[in-house]
């Protein structure tokens, strides 16, 4: 018998415990996590976070209006009351992993391009330059030195 190797699939599912991120409304960009799946339209979400600011209360979301994110809290019960979502979230470091992300730092960074004003971009776009002049001559140099 052939030997069958079963691998998950790399979707993200909507599941309870996922983390999710707002794309817009009055908690545009926070992070909440998926508390129960109230139908296939809409989950209800909880969002306890160290900072005020960033806090989400429980409430229902349109799974439209929110981006499912690559982390999740494992074995969150279903229906779990805000006390255990923040046990949970904190016990799982959910702020600590988005922070080291790749998504949450491009999205810093888009942020703050975008609060640049003319000067700071030219000042952008000379420091590209430089470096993009500096990787091209130590390539130039490589591929001199591979020739002989």
């Amino acid at each position: 018998m052939a030997s069958i190797e079963i691998k998950a699939t790399q979707w993200r599912m909507v599941e309870v415990g996922r983390v999710v991120l707002f794309l817009n409304g009055p908690h545009q960009g926070r992070l909440a996590a998926i508390v129960e799946i109230i139908d296939h339209k809409r989950a209800l979400v909880d969002g306890p976070a160290s900072n005020e600011k960033a806090a989400v209360p429980r409430h229902a979301i349109s799974l439209a209006n929110i981006i499912l994110t690559h982390i999740v809290i494992p074995k969150l019960p279903r229906a779990a009351g805000t006390g255990a979502v923040a046990k949970a979230w904190k016990k799982e470091g959910v702020e600590e992993k988005w922070e080291e992300s790749a998504w949450a730092k491009k999205r810093e960074q888009t942020r703050r391009r975008s609060n640049l004003n003319d000067f700071e971009r030219f000042k952008v776009l000379k420091l590209r330059k430089q470096a993009r002049f500096e990787v091209r001559k130590a390539h130039a140099k490589v591929r001199a030195s591979a020739k002989s």
